[in-house]
């Protein structure tokens, strides 16, 4: 057996170009990003953001250490799919439906991979929709 043993719970999510995947093991109530302690993780709204669905669970959530790493996108998309991480992996912690329903009542994209994507820019104007205009008539 390997000396580093695999996580008993390991959760994934994305949004955009973003993805994460968190790890819970028991222990003392640790949440790191990227190895970094939540606490001192900026900015400050994504920090919010990811800490969404542990405040909603109250204090069960103490006995857990939970190992974020994210990758890839920007900022916000980065939160975004830490939190839907954290919150899938919570409910695969707790082998409880209830919670799920809880979570996906207060924002679906807790428990569900937001499938918007950006669209390709296309010919004839600088991105996705906007289009060079005329200048006759």
């Amino acid at each position: 057996m390997s000396p580093r043993a695999a996580p008993p719970v390991v959760a994934t999510g994305k949004r955009k170009t973003a993805h994460a995947r968190a790890a819970f093991t028991r222990g003392i109530g640790r949440v790191r990003v990227n190895r970094l302690p939540l606490e001192v993780y900026e900015p400050a709204a994504a920090r919010e953001k990811i800490s969404e669905p542990i405040l909603m669970l109250g204090d069960r959530w103490k006995g857990i250490d939970i190992d974020i790493q994210v990758g890839g996108g920007g900022l916000s998309g980065q939160a975004d799919a830490a939190r839907t991480a954290v919150a899938r992996g919570l409910v695969k912690w707790f082998k409880d439906g209830q919670l799920q329903d809880t979570f996906r009542r207060y924002d679906r994209s807790l428990v569900v991979n937001d499938p918007r994507r950006k669209l390709p820019k296309r010919p004839g104007g600088r991105g996705a929709r906007k289009r060079r205009q005329k200048s006759y008539r």
